[in-house]
């Protein structure tokens, strides 16, 4: 079966997930990561995809961004991934792939909808039972949103300037937002919108965006209606948080 063409729109915010090769690691020590982030930087300033929030897993990344135009993502995580795979089997003396096929994403749209990704992304370091507070991780881009940890990496999303009318309100806008633990049924469809290249988005934008694309934007629904599910074709792997 053909794969769907993937959901991007200029400016509309992606979330980007890419795994290791058959669940395996793509990080081996703190080298690695710096090394990737300082790729990401050079590649996102190359094609002009700014950095909203990002997470570095072992086993896999998570990335939010708008792309500028359709196909910068797309060239942002080529080069970024074929680059740091060349780091990885120099260091290594390995050959092969590092990836699990091509990177999966789904557009976000909304300033729920947006938050509520980037606290998805930067609570996977406690969901995998890596820490216990998502302040405790060095490889991901809570520090810098909720503490004002300096980066030249992130730029933030409207969505998150609009939290106060000045940094330290801010950032403690931001901190309050991890106050409640993200609703499972929210991270379900989180989860099912990045497996199935889905739109998490508000009901009136995933309708207008279907009818102006003529081509399925959520999952479907046959039969009686019921709780969305991840489809088989795209369920997360034993492990996926």
């Amino acid at each position: 079966m053909p794969r769907r063409p993937r959901l991007t729109l200029p400016e509309v915010t992606l979330h980007v997930l890419q795994r290791g090769n058959n669940g395996g690691p793509c990080f081996f020590d703190e080298d690695d990561y710096q090394t990737y982030l300082d790729w990401l930087q050079t590649y996102a300033l190359e094609t002009g995809c700014a950095v909203h929030a990002y997470a570095l897993m072992a086993t896999r990344i998570h990335l939010l961004l708008p792309p500028p135009t359709a196909t910068a993502a797309a060239k942002m995580m080529k080069h970024l991934s074929q680059r740091y795979v060349q780091h990885v089997n120099a260091a290594r003396d390995r050959r092969g792939t590092l990836w699990e096929g091509r990177f999966r994403s789904c557009m976000v749209a909304g300033p729920y909808y947006v938050l509520a990704c980037q606290r998805y992304i930067e609570l996977s370091p406690v969901r995998s039972g890596a820490v216990d507070h998502p302040a405790e991780y060095h490889w991901s881009s809570y520090r810098a949103n909720a503490s004002g940890e300096p980066s030249t990496l992130l730029t933030p999303h409207p969505a998150y300037g609009a939290l106060g009318a000045d940094t330290e309100t801010r950032l403690a806008g931001y901190r309050e937002l991890f106050h409640e633990p993200l609703d499972p049924e929210l991270v379900e469809q989180i989860r099912c919108a990045v497996n199935g290249n889905y739109v998490l988005a508000p009901p009136g934008f995933q309708a207008d965006l279907g009818r102006s694309l003529a081509q399925p934007v959520t999952p479907g629904k046959p039969g009686r209606p019921r709780k969305s599910r991840l489809p088989e074709s795209g369920a997360a792997a034993p492990g996926e948080v």
